[in-house]
């Protein structure tokens, strides 16, 4: 492997690593259904905002969501929509592992 893709897998993994955190999962399917404000993410997580604020930041590091700021409120969505596709993927894949925690 070379350093360019070395670099890349290096990046590639930084963007998993970002997702791989239950209440960023949270925030990813959240944002999945449109835009919402830091407030709202908050009350849907169950997390205090320093916290919510943090995973938030860490996400739009990664280049996985952005915002937009109206007046006073921050909007975040979803900055590259297949995260979405890719959330159905995981998923299934633990459906598929856990048969049971997910029967109709």
């Amino acid at each position: 492997m070379n350093k360019t893709e070395k670099a890349i897998y290096k990046q590639r993994a930084e963007v998993l690593k970002a997702i791989a955190h239950p209440i960023r999962l949270a925030i990813v399917d959240l944002l999945a259904g449109g835009e919402k404000t830091v407030g709202l993410i908050v009350r849907r997580v169950g997390s205090t905002q320093s916290n919510v604020s943090k995973h938030l930041s860490l996400l739009k590091h990664c280049g996985i969501i952005d915002d937009r700021k109206i007046g006073l409120n921050r909007f975040y969505y979803l900055k590259i929509p297949c995260v979405k596709q890719f959330s159905v993927c995981v998923i299934e894949t633990v459906k598929a592992r856990h048969k049971q925690l997910y029967r109709s």
